[in-house]
């Protein structure tokens, strides 16, 4: 029996169903059977694609390095279709000068479309997707997936997706941890090949995926114009598991921050319809978790009791960030266990099914329009979630899971599986509890008028610029108006430092009163598309706005007031 039919039969019996022979297993996974002996067997695609990534010619035992990237690219681009377009932008520069390669490719669709930035202009245009791979570099599958995706797309005349929907695709976000190569054991040591691959940060040691609010990398501020601009629908990050020992082919999430106005649209309906779908073909997904609450702790050995735990709600997760734009967000986690070979064809199955969607269900283009509209007017649906905790109310599910034993082998059995433990190959249905969102601890209202900063904070108005937040000059004629200001009763600095700051946390009061503005002030109004953005960085209480990333210490004294201001007065637009 297929080990995709067992596995869904495992799904809809609701019963365990093992799988006890591990060279079935490995053989439908395409790959040679896991022993002690491991190694790569290169399992070249027949017949060789043209042009051909490194993992291809390699049979999937090498990623592609970057300037193989550039030059595969470049020839892709020297073969597009006639009723293609592709465009290369190099958008700034690593922290060691390599530049940021963001690739748009379009459908010509008549006269007055010979750039896909007219198609993108277009009254009624089509979706535009953005792929993000290579943001953590040992995590290589999504660069190699989208790298054949646009080979297809881009060189190929037929009907396609390009057809419905516009792509913008970073192949290689993370370019200096990219190319800073290592053994697969020490910057991936949860993960089946292949042998060598990247760091997970970048070349100034920072983690990107935790860096879209503070925005200090430069691969960061390169990308975020593409994604405030409201340009980009739907945002999808390609990513490789930790490490639980689950029976899926790859997990998902939707933005997990509560006030995302798509989040629950994005889960529970487009990736809920996705999962379906590719379940019938064969590819098995499901809600991005672990085994386990603690990211310390993911290789689990009784998950029942530990359950199913998805990961963080703030913001300085790409994915988490995009969804307060108004847009669809997705991140995509290939199953780390699989081999490469297979986690690429899952990560392409998966983008596939998702732009296919996109593409031909105009309705969520109506979603997201929609929800921008709304923001624009200055209404947060949900209100402004400034910290969140875990669900406190989690449902029962029956999950696929992959059984492991106690090893007394003192050595490793398989690349990514630590010593002491043993895969077994037998997969089962086991019940347990599911913990797959967040939910608002604190919460404010939109203030009326929006709020005010100092126009000398330079700082913080270059932060604000960067993420696309209106800005004015002033509030308009002179005039007294009615504001709150937040009295610091508590400043409570984490003790360790992370990704290079000390973070930190206020507490106090807000207290109402009357001001005449000096002319110096700016003013950040409600009623703007960024507007959830704006609030987390600006809100004093925000668990991961500017506050948070050391942009207002100098002036956070018990018993003073916080540098920004909430204005009650509603102002009128200009």
């Amino acid at each position: 029996m297929a080990l995709a039919a067992v596995l869904i039969a495992a799904c809809s019996t609701r019963r365990p169903v093992d799988i006890d022979d591990a060279a079935e297993r490995a053989r439908i996974a395409g790959e040679a059977v896991r022993s002690r002996s491991w190694r790569c067997v290169p399992v070249p695609p027949s017949p060789m694609p043209s042009p051909a990534t490194r993992a291809e010619r390699s049979g999937y035992c090498e990623t592609t390095p970057y300037d193989e990237v550039k030059a595969f690219l470049d020839t892709v681009l020297s073969n597009a279709a006639p009723n293609r377009i592709m465009r290369i932008t190099r958008a700034g520069t690593s922290t060691k000068g390599r530049p940021l390669m963001i690739v748009t490719a379009c459908a010509r669709t008549g006269s007055g479309t010979d750039t896909c930035d007219a198609v993108m202009a277009a009254p009624r245009r089509k979706p535009v997707v953005l792929l993000q791979a290579n943001i953590h570099a040992g995590e290589v599958e999504g660069k190699e997936a989208v790298l054949a995706l646009l080979r297809t797309v881009v060189t190929d005349a037929r009907r396609n997706l390009l057809d419905s929907v516009t792509l913008v695709v970073v192949p290689m976000y993370n370019a200096d941890g990219d190319e800073t190569l290592g053994p697969q054991s020490r910057n991936r040591g949860a993960q089946l090949g292949p042998a060598l691959v990247g760091e997970r940060a970048n070349g100034a040691g920072l983690d990107l995926n935790r860096d879209y609010i503070k925005s200090e990398a430069p691969e960061t501020r390169a990308l975020l114009p593409f994604l405030v601009n409201g340009g980009v629908d739907v945002f999808v990050d390609l990513h490789t598991t930790n490490g639980s020992y689950h029976g899926y082919n790859l997990t998902w999430s939707p933005s997990l921050h509560p006030g995302a106005p798509l989040a629950t649209f994005t889960s529970d309906t487009l990736l809920a319809g996705v999962q379906r779908r590719l379940r019938a073909k064969g590819v098995l997904t499901y809600p991005y978790g672990n085994f386990s609450s603690s990211f310390a702790r993911e290789v689990s050995l009784d998950p029942v009791k530990d359950g199913w735990f998805t990961y963080d709600s703030r913001p300085r997760f790409g994915s988490n960030y995009f969804g307060l734009t108004g847009g669809v967000s997705v991140l995509s986690e290939a199953f780390s266990h699989d081999p490469f070979a297979v986690r690429i064809s899952s990560t392409q199955a998966f983008i596939r099914e998702l732009m296919g969607t996109v593409g031909a269900d105009r309705s969520i283009m109506v979603r997201i329009a929609t929800a921008r509209r709304v923001l624009a007017s200055g209404v947060a649906p949900r209100g402004l979630i400034l910290e969140t905790q875990m669900t406190t109310r989690p449902f029962h599910d029956s999950l696929l899971v992959e059984e492991l034993e106690a090893d007394r082998d003192s050595l490793a059995a398989e690349p990514g599986v630590p010593r002491g433990i043993r895969r077994t190959g037998r997969v089962s249905s086991q019940r347990m509890l599911v913990y797959d969102r967040f939910e608002a601890t604190r919460k404010a209202t939109v203030p009326a008028g929006g709020w005010l900063v100092e126009g000398r904070d330079t700082v913080l108005l270059s932060l604000l610029a960067r993420h696309g937040v209106v800005v004015r000059s002033g509030i308009g004629r002179a005039r007294t108006i009615d504001v709150e200001r937040f009295q610091l009763d508590s400043v409570v600095r984490t003790g360790r430092p992370f990704q290079g700051h000390t973070e930190v946390a206020v507490r106090g009061r807000w207290l109402s009163l009357r001001m005449l503005p000096s002319p110096d002030f700016r003013w950040v109004p409600a009623a703007q598309p960024q507007l959830l953005v704006a609030a987390q960085l600006l809100e004093p209480q925000s668990n991961d706005g500017a506050t948070t990333w050391n942009f207002f210490d100098d002036r956070l004294l018990m018993g003073r007031f916080h540098p920004v201001m909430r204005i009650v007065t509603r102002l009128p637009e200009r």
